[in-house]
């Protein structure tokens, strides 16, 4: 295990993969990693309201804004970068 110190008074592990935010990072800068688990965490959130998004007895207004506030805010919060969100729509 790698270890850096920072001015003498903090040690930090070197790793090759973290999250951060709720995205995974990585030294190599790969966003995949990052877009795969957007889109997991979307399609989580996706099964937690299928029951709503079935209900007939649910508007088809309420269900479209149900899924854009619920399912599509998690998959793109803080997509901001052009190559994250452009693999996320290819997955989607």
């Amino acid at each position: 295990m790698d270890r850096t110190s920072i001015s003498g008074r903090a040690s930090l592990e070197l790793v090759d993969k973290f999250c951060c935010a709720g995205d995974r990072l990585s030294i190599d800068c790969d966003v995949n990693a990052a877009v795969e688990a957007r889109a997991r965490k979307g399609w989580n959130k996706f099964r937690q309201i299928v029951p709503l998004l079935t209900n007939k007895d649910v508007s088809l207004l309420m269900r479209g804004k149900l899924y854009t506030s619920y399912v599509l805010s998690c998959m793109l919060h803080c997509s901001e970068w052009g190559e994250t969100t452009w693999i996320l729509k290819q997955k989607v």
